[in-house]
């Protein structure tokens, strides 16, 4: 009973503290994903190579499904990731890769990254530093867009526009075996600015990366009298300074394969999750109802993962992770 009280001080603790860091805003340019523990290998470099083999997901994720403008054209955003890690102990650490396309009415965004995490033992726990390096081609189709004011000087002249940028990211991902775990990164950390994009215009208008902040924290347990159950609070903020996101989530998983769960994203939406395993192959989904007030319609979201386990000289102390249960 003891035990029980002391992981509910910390998870209590643990919730406290993220919803102060966002309780502030609401809005977030960065892409949004209600199972956001499924893209911690494109959010945070450090996790690369944290759990027992090599990792791909695919994530696809439809916001506000059938939204469309006066004009009737469909720009409700959708994003697909795709993503992968694994452990290179030869290097002390762990590779990951991800490419994601994000669209958002006239703009289409595509990101590729490749990075490395260099695992430390602290004893008892590991911590991951990692470093990606990405390449963003962002096009935007400016013709489409009606200005507010006829002739705006920071479109004029614009049609579809592209431009290819280079970032990085820079993560930390620290995780005690089977109990706590805590990440912090920076995506896209020079916020890169492109060339004019013409010319011609009036304007000097470019493109730029969105520097975003994330920190994301859980803790998973099982009950001492049902050992078939594992939950797993979490929670995470996502922060471009002008705007914060924060999310808080709690899943429930039966004998490793079944899971359900609930993600309550501040102010804008809550969420419904369901999960199921079949051996090493995960199929995750999520509906998420609005409570904006806007009549908005709901998003969709699925996900597919396989671990391809690997026959690694691992210590008892690694963590086995829940994010593709």
């Amino acid at each position: 009973m003891l035990i029980l009280k002391t992981k509910i001080t910390h998870i209590a603790l643990l919730f406290v503290t993220l919803f102060l860091a966002g309780i502030e805003v609401k809005a977030q340019q960065a892409p949004i994903f209600t199972n956001y523990s499924n893209s911690y290998a494109y959010a945070n470099a450090g996790y690369a190579g944290m759990s027992e083999g090599i990792n791909v997901l695919g994530l696809y994720r439809m916001q506000w499904a059938g939204f469309t403008d006066i004009d009737g054209n469909e720009i409700a955003p959708t994003t697909f990731l795709l993503s992968g890690d694994m452990p290179f102990t030869k290097l002390h650490g762990g590779l990951g890769f991800s490419i994601m396309q994000d669209k958002l009415g006239f703009e289409n965004n595509v990101n590729v990254g490749l990075g490395y995490s260099f695992h430390a033992d602290l004893g008892g726990s590991t911590l991951g530093i990692g470093v990606a390096g990405t390449l963003l081609n962002r096009t935007v189709d400016f013709s489409q867009l009606h200005p507010n004011q006829e002739g705006d000087p920071l479109i004029q002249g614009l049609g579809e526009e592209s431009a290819m940028m280079f970032d990085f990211n820079v993560g930390l991902f620290w995780q005690i075996p089977d109990s706590f775990f805590l990440g912090l990164s920076v995506v896209n950390v020079l916020e890169s600015m492109s060339e004019a994009l013409n010319d011609n215009s009036e304007s000097s208008a470019s493109f730029t990366t969105d520097r975003t902040f994330y920190a994301v924290a859980g803790y998973p347990f099982q009950f001492e009298d049902m050992p078939y159950l594992t939950f797993v609070p979490s929670a995470s903020v996502m922060s471009n300074i002008a705007s914060t996101q924060f999310n808080a989530s709690a899943r429930v998983i039966y004998n490793n394969v079944f899971s359900l769960g609930v993600n309550y994203r501040f102010q804008e939406s809550i969420g419904l999750m369901a999960g199921i395993s079949i051996k090493d192959l995960t199929i995750a989904y999520s509906y998420d109802i609005n409570t904006l007030g806007l009549g908005l319609p709901g998003s969709h979201e699925i996900g597919l993962s396989y671990c391809f386990k690997l026959d690694l000289d691992r210590t008892p102390r690694d963590y086995r992770s829940v994010r593709y249960l």
